[in-house]
């Protein structure tokens, strides 16, 4: 996300962001966060058609990855800026136990597969035959015309007998 777009996400104006993100660059490495190149940013600026930065700009905007998007939450002051590195802390601790809690299982249904492998190659192998058997085609309901038009003429005097 660009600077400009985050600064209204977090509430700040974009020199505020951009002045915290300077004093703590430390927190900010080249996967965090990156300047536009002058090409980027004209293409960039050619696709809107109208600047959407208020007029001429001095610097080249920056682009901010997911990574450096949640450091700016806990970077930044603005009230809006701590409730979303709050939901970022509360989201990663229900993301690890998550992973705990699939970890078990995992663990659990390989056991499963060691103690019971032989009892379901049976199952398995019954299965795979099933799979394998042709299914005969059903015989079409409604009516067909014989080919032979003698052949369908017969057949409708004696239904008519």
């Amino acid at each position: 996300m660009l600077s400009s777009d985050l600064a209204i996400l977090y509430a700040v104006r974009p020199k505020v962001l951009m002045q915290a993100v300077k004093r703590n660059a430390s927190r900010f490495p080249a996967d965090f966060m990156f300047q536009l190149t002058q090409t980027e940013a004209h293409n960039l600026k050619s696709q809107f058609v109208t600047s959407s930065w208020g007029g001429p700009r001095r610097a080249r905007p920056y682009a901010f990855t997911k990574q450096g998007v949640a450091m700016l939450s806990s970077v930044l002051r603005s009230p809006r800026a701590v409730h979303v590195n709050i939901a970022i802390m509360r989201a990663f601790v229900q993301l690890r136990s998550l992973l705990a809690t699939h970890e078990e299982l995992r663990q659990k249904i390989e056991q499963m597969e060691r103690k019971y492998d032989a009892r379901f190659q049976a199952v398995f192998a019954t299965i795979k035959q099933m799979l394998e058997t042709p299914i005969p085609a059903k015989r079409a309901i409604g009516f067909h015309p014989a080919t032979n038009p003698k052949q369908h003429q017969k057949t409708f005097q004696a239904s008519c007998k």
